[in-house]
């Protein structure tokens, strides 16, 4: 049972209220009106001020999820999971090039350097953004409901002993902090050449072997999210092994991991930099907050014998323990809008080496510098055979309330992912499955007079149809193919089941998530 947040005629918070009916006549009655929907509060138009009880706010800090707990002496108001974003550090570089190609379409100004240096308080845009994203949590509960003092439960990491215990070393103890895996290297470029001993770790070339031979640093894990400068990340390449075709799907770099490679230590570095960062912007606003840690949080779980999830870690949190505990609710955050209004959709060709279907920048010129030739060594054009399909630019003009990734139930009751909109929102894309016969499928190219054996991952096409479908499992016995298929429907036809909660999507109860075995956290 969920509670209804109240607040007088002035917009101070009172107390909440479960007595959904009593709600639904001050409604009727215009005693009350909805103040906001995300969380549900209405406003009460003839009363000012009301008698309050303390109530505290308690939140699990973590670095990808975040509980949260909202609690009096005898009730529980609010028992919530809250997901953050991923990738964060992308989408600033997304941002980044974007603003970059605006400006070269520009007239030349000259640059300017004002705006170059990091302000005091600078932290790295994956932190900031889970900072704010608590923060701004903790703000909205104050804004409807009568929060007196709060309690955040963070950790403290060392990142060199963890390092150790992962790699089975000795724990390091006085001047092995001072020794570390940069230790008498001025640069970290030296230290990885001195570690790689100059020598390529793709093709094996070194500036001794080959003279001539140019060695860069290379991210090893660009592929997984992780650009950051830590040592066991980054490899020894030569610039001939270093291009940007080897970093696309199917090149040699793409997958490449180093031996020494080990666990992301970016929930360590987020506890470790806004704990107290977190403590002193919820002070800010006037709470009494304290700091906890996951032992104590842990021991009092037990105790209880409560499940572990990142909700019910908030809710050990403190010093309230209600009886009365409130539905879990399960919200991620959402990007609110696509800076890519315009998308390239590339032109796709038969190769006609293998009769295989790429795409224009798989048979290009190759050509990435001025001075090379358009009709070198490089150049793959000549292998273009037929044209498929022709390259476009989709341009977006307008923001739907249904977007991807939205759930759906349509009339016949069944639930639907939206892969996207069509005719300029007229019509949605809904995900789901078709079985067809293999009888049914056509080749994948006019020169195959009979059908290749299917396989999954295959794109194939029915028979008087134009559009290709993607093969996810093969049946020989029957005969038949399970491919992924796209439903057109009406948006009027549908019921949209994800909702918002003010910059957040609720995630179903279904897919409520809790701590994995081995799960980075405190």
């Amino acid at each position: 049972m969920g509670a209804v947040f109240v607040v007088d005629k002035n917009g101070k918070p009172l107390m909440p209220t479960y007595s959904k009916p009593k709600v639904r006549r001050m409604l009727k009655d215009g005693r009350a009106e909805i103040f906001r929907h995300e969380p549900f509060t209405i406003q009460l138009t003839q009363r000012a001020g009301g008698y309050t009880q303390p109530v505290h706010y308690d939140t699990d800090s973590g670095y990808q999820y975040a509980g949260v707990s909202v609690k009096s002496e005898k009730h529980e108001f609010l028992h919530m999971q809250a997901d953050m974003l991923e990738d964060e550090k992308g989408r600033y570089d997304d941002r980044r090039k974007y603003r970059c190609t605006r400006r070269n379409r520009l007239r030349h100004r000259p640059p300017r350097f004002d705006n170059r240096r990091k302000g005091e308080g600078w932290i790295a845009p994956s932190l900031a953004h889970r900072l704010e994203n608590q923060v701004r949590l903790f703000q909205t509960m104050c804004g409807v409901c009568p929060i007196t003092e709060a309690h955040i439960e963070v950790g403290r990491f060392d990142a060199q002993a963890l390092d150790a215990v992962e790699k089975g070393l000795p724990l390091p103890e006085g001047i092995d902090y001072q020794h570390g895996p940069r230790y008498a290297f001025d640069t970290i470029r030296e230290a990885v050449f001195a570690r790689d001993q100059h020598t390529c770790q793709c093709c094996g070339a070194s500036p001794s072997k080959k003279p001539g031979t140019i060695l860069v640093v290379h991210h090893a894990l660009y592929w997984k999210g992780d650009h950051t400068d830590r040592l066991p990340g980054l490899l020894t390449l030569c610039t001939n092994c270093h291009t940007s075709a080897n970093h696309q799907k199917g090149g040699k770099l793409r997958g490449l991991a180093p031996n020494a490679a080990t666990a992301n230590k970016a929930p360590a570095a987020f506890m470790n930099v806004v704990r107290w960062m977190m403590r002193d912007r919820f002070q800010a606003d006037g709470v009494p907050t304290t700091i906890t840690y996951g032992a104590a949080t842990k021991r009092e779980r037990l105790s209880r014998n409560v499940a572990k999830t990142h909700a019910n870690d908030a809710y050990c949190i403190g010093e309230f323990r209600p009886k009365h505990r409130s539905l879990e609710i399960h919200i991620a955050k959402r990007r609110r809008n696509d800076r890519r209004l315009e998308k390239f959709r590339d032109a796709t060709y038969i190769d006609a080496r293998d009769g295989s279907i790429k795409s224009g920048k798989e048979l290009s010129s190759g050509r990435t510098k001025r001075k090379e030739p358009r009709h070198g060594a490089k150049d793959l054009r000549r292998f273009r055979l037929k044209q498929l399909t022709k390259g476009c630019n989709a341009v977006r003009r307008k923001r739907y309330e249904i977007r991807p990734d939205d759930l759906v139930r349509t009339t016949d009751g069944r639930v639907y992912t939206v892969n996207g909109t069509q005719n300029r929102g007229a019509t949605l894309q809904l995900r789901t499955t078709k079985t067809v016969l293999l009888t049914a499928l056509v080749p994948k190219t006019g020169k195959e007079k009979e059908l290749l054996p299917v396989e999954t991952g295959q794109k194939l096409a029915l028979k008087g149809r134009k559009e290709k479908h993607e093969v996810l499992s093969v049946d020989l016995a029957s005969g038949k193919a399970v491919m992924r298929w796209y439903m057109g429907v009406k948006p009027e036809n549908v019921t949209l089941l994800t909702g918002t909660y003010g910059g957040w999507t609720v995630v179903p109860a279904q897919a409520v998530n809790t701590c994995k075995k081995g799960e980075t956290e405190k």
